[in-house]
């Protein structure tokens, strides 16, 4: 199966606090590439709070479409699940997601605790930002100065990129495109050239786009579990 050309992640690590009735939640979001990543992030969490009442996690990665997620002793469905929900809803993966609970003594009620979690993940991705990693082609391409302002414009009508620029006889271009539209954008230079350049491409790895927030809320089910 043909690998997707894009998909979303954090755009970097991200803390926040929410305080509901005297409990205090943390929530820590990380970017990580696999499992043992993701379990070696929630390692350090547990061992940096281990007086706290629970540290839930929900957590996704792209390797073998992997999803995993806990209460840790809160009522089942009221941590780990809201958590995981809300990273489908924004479509995002190769993260791992944390919120640890200092009991503040009065109980939230099912209802409340899905609240509470799920609010303090959509402050951590928040805080962490989103981005859209898209699949790219790094090139190379020569051409004679009088094109310099022409191909910049194009590169940019493209979606890509000028990753490096070499001033000699010729410029030399290091740049680079989005994968599902290389095709067009060499034809395009062929054209704006007449023929004479000849890009060379070097690599396929993916790059992030940052895309505005995340977590912009989910529904509040109630239960009829007990609060801890």
């Amino acid at each position: 199966m043909e690998r997707p050309q894009r998909y979303r992640t954090l755009a970097g690590a991200g803390e926040a606090v929410h305080v509901d009735r005297k409990s205090r939640f943390i929530g820590r979001a990380r970017p990580v590439s696999d499992e043992s990543e993701a379990l070696c992030f929630l390692r350090e969490i547990r061992e940096a709070h281990r007086d706290a009442s629970h540290n839930c996690y929900a957590y996704r990665v792209r390797d073998n479409s992997l999803m995993r997620y806990s209460d840790d002793g809160e009522p089942g469905g009221t941590a780990g699940l809201p958590m995981m929900n809300l990273l489908l809803a924004e479509e995002i993966t190769d993260l791992c997601l944390v919120v640890t609970r200092y009991f503040g003594g009065t109980l939230l009620g099912t209802g409340g605790l899905v609240r509470a979690y799920t609010k303090t993940a959509q402050l951590a991705l928040q805080a962490a930002g989103i981005a859209e990693m898209t699949a790219c082609d790094t090139a190379l391409c020569e051409l004679h100065y009088s094109y310099k302002e022409r191909f910049e414009a194009l590169l940019a009508a493209f979606g890509g990129g000028l990753l490096e620029l070499e001033f000699g006889a010729e410029l030399l271009y290091t740049y680079y495109t989005p994968a599902d539209r290389s095709e067009a954008f060499e034809a395009a230079l062929t054209e704006l050239t007449q023929g004479v350049a000849q890009p060379v491409r070097l690599e396929r790895s993916f790059r992030p786009l940052p895309v505005e927030g995340a977590g912009t809320g989910q529904g509040d089910p109630d239960g009829a579990a007990p609060d801890r």
